[in-house]
């Protein structure tokens, strides 16, 4: 395993002038050995191109790519010793399963009794040992990215394993069970793994530290928490969650902050910069109220969803929307629409924006 640090920028038309002539802006970050990352962000943020370049596929237009501080830039990806695990099945069909996993290691002269031991040990952590002796070609699409990502996990000494959405041709009750069995390869491999997804969730209960995406550039990286509670760009908060975080559009005059017509006082001890921001709160953390309370807006319920295990409450002030997830309990309050209702929007949780940045 090894320790990835990443320096560099990547255009992919030469002598770029603007952001927007950029994949990936400039970007410094370090992905420890033996760590369990993701790079989340929606299609056409720059996460797999990332993820090439840190395999191999792809030099850096500027920069540099080093593991345990040496410089493999230039170095093709069998240099850098990476396994790289792809969206569709990778595999040989008139192989067998044990062959398919054994492959890598057989190109490494292995002898065979230290392949059968490996082998047989993915098959057992994948639940693919019943399968070794069959022919891939008459296995399901889903045992196929089994077999991939096997084959991506068999060799105990690489630099590192990069998925680029393995999980995007599974079923979607597999999904749950191998994003599992991954979590515990890593907890007993101990491999340094990079997960690419556009898949909130597939992060979240996968990787330790997640790195989010978005036009090119990185916006966060923290674990499932931090994004959570406390998102670095309002990008964040909108992408993490459902529904994502609710931004209130206000301005900050001394100690207090104005939403539309309604002034709400701030804690003595919070100094916010004078003029426009976004107050940023989870729907989990709006609570409700049938008459006025401390940090709270007057708004109109448009909307009442019962998603089974809670529902989704949505409401207007002066234009601008709120969602609140609430309990069916607390929920049988605001069940009518049209009904005003009491939205608390400062409390602990709630984060402030400016610019699209946290500032408290």
């Amino acid at each position: 395993m090894a320790r990835v640090d990443l320096e560099l920028a990547h255009a992919y038309a030469a002598n770029p002038q603007q952001d927007s002539d950029y994949a990936l802006l400039p970007l410094k970050m370090r992905f420890e050995d033996g760590g369990a990352y993701a790079l989340l962000g929606p299609s056409g943020c720059g996460k797999t191109t990332l993820l090439n370049v840190m395999s191999g596929l792809l030099t850096p237009s500027q920069g540099t790519v080093l593991f345990d501080g040496r410089d493999v830039t230039q170095d093709s990806p069998q240099a850098r010793n990476i396994a790289q695990v792809f969206q569709f099945p990778v595999i040989y069909d008139t192989m067998t399963v044990a062959e398919n996993l054994a492959f890598p290691l057989r190109n490494r002269q292995w002898s065979t009794d230290k392949i059968k031991q490996r082998v047989g040990q993915i098959a057992e952590m994948l639940e693919m040992s019943g399968q070794l002796h069959q022919r891939a070609a008459g296995l399901s699409a889903d045992a196929k990215q089994k077999i991939s990502l096997g084959r991506g996990l068999v060799r105990p000494d690489v630099s590192a394993v990069l998925f680029d959405e393995p999980l995007t041709v599974i079923d979607p009750h597999l999904k749950w069970q191998l994003r599992r069995k991954l979590k515990q390869i890593h907890n007993e491999l101990k491999l340094t793994l990079i997960y690419v997804t556009h898949d909130q969730v597939e992060a979240l209960t996968f990787a330790e530290q997640v790195v989010v995406m978005t036009r090119g550039r990185a916006v966060q990286v923290g674990s499932p928490a931090d994004l959570f509670e406390r998102p670095s760009h309002t990008f964040v908060g909108h992408f993490i969650g459902s529904p994502g975080m609710n931004f209130i559009r206000a301005q900050v005059t001394d100690e207090a902050v104005r939403v539309g017509s309604r002034t709400l006082s701030l804690p003595t001890a919070l100094r916010l910069p004078a003029g426009d921001i976004k107050l940023g709160i989870r729907p989990e953390y709006v609570t409700l109220a049938q008459t006025p309370t401390a940090g709270s807006l007057p708004m109109v319920v448009t909307q009442v969803q019962d998603v089974g295990t809670h529902f989704i409450v949505t409401a207007e002030h002066e234009r601008q929307i709120i969602k609140a997830r609430l309990s069916a309990d607390a929920a049988e309050v605001a069940l009518t629409k049209g009904q005003v209702m009491w939205f608390q929007v400062l409390n602990a949780h709630t984060c402030f924006y400016k610019n699209e940045d946290i500032v408290a």
